[in-house]
């Protein structure tokens, strides 16, 4: 006879099964041990008993299963998070990317836009308007609404200011803000260049010709195959001499294709793709401009 926790793993799976086939989502690369843990917060707070009294509201109701999506996707975020890693960008990665006269970026698992945001703020300090694209994108459609809209509570912004100087700000942080019923949008202008968009690592395609990628704090959920394939994805999207940010937990020093990249930062899992025929040192002016101008209107 199975036990009350084995029957909630099979609660769960047949949740998850019905979940592929009425919404597509498959969260079966997942890992489990922190899937299920999720699984368990979102059921503690639902007000249903159990997976299977939630089952077929869940599979009945987009409002519910969004609710479920909330849950157990990961939206953990700040402004600056970890400003170590964002000086890195500022002193070392940025001024690589100002060798070009137009950039994509990709943050992937954006959640509600505190990344999108920071770095908008690092590129518009580095002079480089209008030079410059983010893609921002997440699987969770109710946290990218956040995102665009760009609203965040007041009561943040004093541990967000600290983290942008920490991260070598020097102008002040709310000029990139206004206040308003205890909230903060931010400025029309750093938005301009962001696009938000749905994306769900474990199906779709990749955008193509990025610079740099970041992807922190997401890779860990998954198994160790499903790692694989998205580090196969980011290498598809990116191009020669540019960067792949992972999270502090992840490295790219085990996967297959380490091969193809340099470590660019040392204590960081930060690595450059190489040049196919080229030292990864250069800077060519030329290959620069030609991959450059692929991404103009992209």
């Amino acid at each position: 006879m199975m036990n009350s926790e084995e029957i909630l793993k099979l609660e769960v799976r047949l949740l998850c099964e019905g979940i592929r086939s009425v919404y597509g989502y498959d969260f079966s690369d997942y890992s489990e041990a922190s899937f299920l843990r999720r699984c368990k917060l979102w059921l503690s707070n639902s007000g249903f008993s159990s997976f299977s009294e939630a089952q077929s509201r869940v599979l009945r109701d987009p409002v519910t299963f969004e609710s479920l999506l909330h849950g157990i996707t990961v939206n953990v975020t700040e402004m600056f998070r970890d400003p170590d890693f964002f000086m890195v960008l500022r002193q070392k990665i940025i001024p690589y990317l100002q060798t070009y006269p137009f950039i994509k970026i990709w943050l992937a698992g954006c959640s509600t836009g505190e990344e999108a945001y920071s770095m908008a703020i690092l590129l518009h300090e580095a002079g480089m308007q209008g030079r410059y694209r983010i893609y921002a994108t997440d699987i969770n459609e109710r946290v990218l609404q956040q995102a665009k809209d760009g609203i965040f509570p007041i009561w943040q912004m004093q541990s967000y200011s600290q983290s942008y100087q920490a991260a070598g700000g020097t102008a002040c942080f709310s000029d990139y803000y206004t206040e308003a019923y205890g909230h903060t949008i931010f400025m029309p202008e750093l938005k301009k260049d962001l696009i938000f968009s749905q994306h769900n690592l474990l199906i779709d395609a990749e955008p193509g010709e990025m610079n740099l990628i970041l992807c922190r704090n997401v890779l860990i959920y998954f198994k160790p195959e499903m790692k694989d394939r998205c580090i196969a994805l980011f290498n598809r999207a990116l191009v020669s001499g540019g960067f792949l940010c992972l999270g502090s937990q992840e490295s790219l020093s085990t996967r297959e294709l380490f091969s193809l990249y340099e470590k660019f930062a040392p204590h960081r899992s930060i690595y450059r793709k190489k040049y196919a025929n080229a030292s990864t040192s250069e800077l060519p002016c030329t290959r620069h401009y030609r991959s450059a101008r692929r991404g103009v209107g992209a």
